[in-house]
């Protein structure tokens, strides 16, 4: 729920979120004797979409008091820099630059060893395998699920075009450009290279149940119809080398590495920094976006 700028919320729904162990007092919140506006919470809860208003409140009250201790870390360093244009051509404010800065600067995050990223590799094997390919053509005979009489008679024309395929299997793109409801028929039916959750769970029981080569002998029904279809070539998955991977290996682990590393910072700050109005967990605190 968007909090609305020009209309701050009674104070009457703040203290009943307040007895739920969400709420805080917006005009109370400071960090280091310095204030963060109500106004300023109010703007910043539309930023932090959540289940009810207060815990937007609550986590838009976190983000500021947190931006506003680094931003303080940064005056107290004498750190300045200039602000940055990103690809879309947003420009950093004064203060989201200086905190860069001084993440950049503070935080120190190892490189992931090779010996780590091989260990990472041979624990999560999953993640770096290429998926089964199914190269298949079809020809869709569509019809509405509530449509009963209509999908018997569907059902009739697509176990037809089975039986004649079984005689001339060489037919099959010239009965798709014939027949076939679907926009592949302009190709003979051919679906091109399908992956894993590309077609409907119907379709895609009955190609993992196919030979190479192998047309069904009967129609594979759906929620779209009834398919009459052609499996023409199996690509099977592999395992990538880790020499493949180990580069994206390494920036998923300085990546999470960096995210621990700038928790336990901020963390440190929050334990030595005067933070009245809203009480933070130091290690569950949300990071600077």
């Amino acid at each position: 729920m968007i909090i609305p700028k020009s209309e701050p919320r009674p104070e009457a729904d703040i203290s009943n979120e307040s007895k739920s162990g969400i709420g805080f007092s917006l005009k109370d919140v400071q960090v280091n004797k310095v204030p963060i506006p109500e106004k300023q919470i109010l703007e910043e809860a539309q930023n932090h979409p959540a289940p009810t208003p207060g815990r937007a409140l609550r986590a838009a009250a976190e983000a500021l008091v947190i931006r506003e201790l680094l931003w303080q870390e940064a005056c107290r360093l004498d750190i300045s820099a200039i602000p940055e244009v990103d690809e879309d051509g947003r420009k950093e404010t004064e203060i989201d630059a200086a905190i860069r800065v001084l993440i950049d600067q503070e935080v120190i995050v190892p490189t992931a060893t090779s010996d780590e990223c091989r260990l990472y590799y041979e624990r999560h094997p999953e993640k770096f395998n290429s998926p089964t390919l199914y190269e298949a053509r079809h020809i869709l005979i569509a019809v509405s699920e509530s449509d009963t009489e209509g999908r018997q008679k569907s059902k009739a024309s697509a176990e037809e075009l089975c039986r004649m395929l079984k005689c001339k299997p060489e037919l099959f793109s010239v009965l798709a450009r014939e027949h076939s409801d679907c926009t592949s028929s302009d190709q003979g039916g051919n679906l091109g290279q399908l992956t894993p959750g590309s077609t409907v769970e119907d379709f895609e029981r009955a190609i993992k149940g196919m030979q190479a080569g192998e047309i069904t002998e009967s129609p594979v029904e759906s929620r779209f119809g009834y398919h009459v279809i052609a499996l023409d070539r199996i690509i099977e998955g592999h395992v990538f080398p880790f020499e493949m991977v180990n580069d994206r290996i390494a920036a998923w682990l300085e990546a999470s590495t960096w995210s621990k590393a700038v928790s336990q910072y901020i963390a440190i700050l929050i334990g030595r920094a005067d933070i009245r109005g809203i009480s933070l967990d130091g290690t569950q605190s949300p990071l600077v976006q």
